[in-house]
């Protein structure tokens, strides 16, 4: 039985009392399932706190609202490919976020870019059955390249020397580093579903880690 593929929407909780698909499904597949949905809501949050520190970028989108805005991202059937995006998906659109020339919105390009890489490493699927095999070194490399692009938000400037998006705040008596935790709970769900997978079908994963300042985005799809 083939898992259902996710058109864009973030993946839903499982439905309440009994569901005959849970037959066809093994500890593995709820387990992952699991770990996606967190993924995904951890995503979902740091949309919404990137949007209200840069609300400059919902705008530049035409959405009417900052709950439109993330709405678009999380709601709608759009394959996680967006025009305004040029149809970049993954990786390709995280790029969009830190480049000079970018005149969209920038957390579109990067939440989006990271929701379109996180279900290419779920082989594009939002709901997994017995037959659906993950690779525990996609799930490893998706987690590096979180990595990878919270350095980025941290520190990549535009010529000004302004900070492209505007994220944790380490000035002031009180340092917010709330979107620092988030993005610690995506990667600590991949990585850690890597390890159940690779664990559970004998695989080995090759643990590259390169540096942050120098790196490149690794492949999720083989």
């Amino acid at each position: 039985m083939a898992g259902c593929v996710a058109t864009g929407s973030t993946p839903r909780k499982p439905v309440a009392g009994f569901d005959p698909n849970q037959i066809a499904k093994s500890d593995i597949d709820r387990v992952a399932e699991a770990h996606q949905r967190e993924v995904f809501a951890s995503l979902k949050l740091l949309a919404e706190k990137l949007y209200r520190r840069n609300p400059r970028e919902w705008k530049k989108g035409g959405q009417p609202s900052l709950e439109a805005a993330v709405a678009r991202i999380f709601e709608a059937n759009h394959g996680w490919a967006f025009k305004e995006l040029e149809n970049r998906r993954g990786t390709e659109a995280i790029h969009l976020a830190f480049r000079e020339d970018y005149a969209g919105d920038r957390v579109l390009a990067l939440i989006a870019g990271l929701g379109g890489m996180t279900m290419t490493a779920f082989n594009d699927k939002s709901e997994l059955f017995l037959l659906d095999d993950l690779d525990p070194q996609a799930l490893f490399n998706a987690a590096r390249n979180v990595e990878i692009a919270v350095w980025k938000l941290s520190n990549a400037t535009a010529a000004n020397g302004e900070p492209y998006l505007l994220s944790n705040e380490g000035a002031g008596p009180v340092k917010n580093l709330s979107f620092e935790r988030e993005f610690g709970k995506i990667v600590g769900n991949l990585d850690l579903l890597s390890k159940i997978i690779a664990d559970k079908t004998n695989r080995i994963v090759a643990k590259v880690f390169q540096n942050l300042a120098s790196a490149i985005f690794l492949p999720v799809k083989f």
